[in-house]
């Protein structure tokens, strides 16, 4: 029988003011936390957890008698650019990108569909296609050790994907798979939201019809600022961590990770 994986409300209230934050807004400052508890219809204790996680993550600065903030900018200096330039290096996949490449390796994936579909309006627009224009559209499932972690869907320009299937999408991660067509891949745009489980997800994830999922949508560009690929993710929070260090607008180190055994 399925286990309820219920979100717990500080973490939704964290995800809804992180992708608000990430949006510019609050740059007079965030509301105070008993405005916030009204918004939510949560208590001030389950707001001020979620906005202790925000801190913790560098996001804001909380100073007593003078609110609550966006965390100023740091300075880049040249030589802490070239720093980094070397640190991810000049050519492939870096960063985020990279680490999901990474987890994926570490678990194991069924293909639940792959076909060649027109593109739907929001489809088209994302990828910056005609719309009607020729997708491959691939579903997939990702298990670790402890069993399923993800439920994912995948939209591919059909000039990309044209050249790798099914049997490809089961030895290499697809991002490994779009840069083998010669695409150098540059950066993602990335929102992380919740989402409740319907009857196919559920199944697929082994839990029940309705428990909150972590909701991902992740636009892939290539060096020229090319969509290549748009994916929707539903992931088991018990199973899949997103941790993302912020330390200057703009730079911003991502790193996702899946539980591998009980212990982890």
């Amino acid at each position: 029988m399925a286990t309820v994986l219920p979100l717990p409300k500080y973490h939704q209230i964290y995800l809804v003011l992180r992708e608000q934050l990430h949006e510019g807004r609050f740059a007079q400052g965030l509301p105070s936390e008993m405005v916030l508890s009204k918004d939510f219809g949560a208590g001030r204790v389950t707001v001020r957890r979620a906005l202790e996680q925000l801190a913790n993550e560098g996001l804001i600065v909380r100073r007593a008698g003078r609110g609550t903030h966006p965390a100023p900018a740091v300075p880049v200096t040249a030589a802490g650019k070239s720093q980094a330039a070397r640190r991810n290096g000049s050519k492939g996949m870096s960063g985020l990108l990279e680490n999901i490449v990474s987890m994926s390796l570490r678990t194991s994936v069924k293909v639940i569909e792959v076909r060649t579909i027109h593109a739907s309006h929001a489809v088209a627009e994302a990828l910056q296609i005609p719309f009607g224009a020729m997708v491959q559209k691939a579903v997939r499932r990702r298990s670790s050790k402890l069993g399923p972690v993800s439920h994912i869907t995948t939209y591919v320009p059909d000039e990309l994907a044209r050249r790798f299937g099914r049997k490809d999408l089961l030895r290499k991660p697809i991002l490994r798979l779009i840069e083998e067509t010669g695409v150098e891949m540059g950066r993602a745009r990335q929102t992380v939201s919740a989402r409740q489980a319907d009857a196919s997800v559920a199944r697929e994830l082994d839990v029940a019809v309705g428990t909150a999922l972590l909701a991902v949508h992740r636009l892939v560009f290539d060096v020229n600022e090319r969509p290549v690929q748009w994916l929707h993710g539903l992931y088991r929070p018990d199973r899949y961590e997103y941790q993302m260090d912020v330390s200057q607008v703009g730079s911003v180190d991502a790193r996702i990770s899946v539980k591998e055994s009980l212990s982890e």
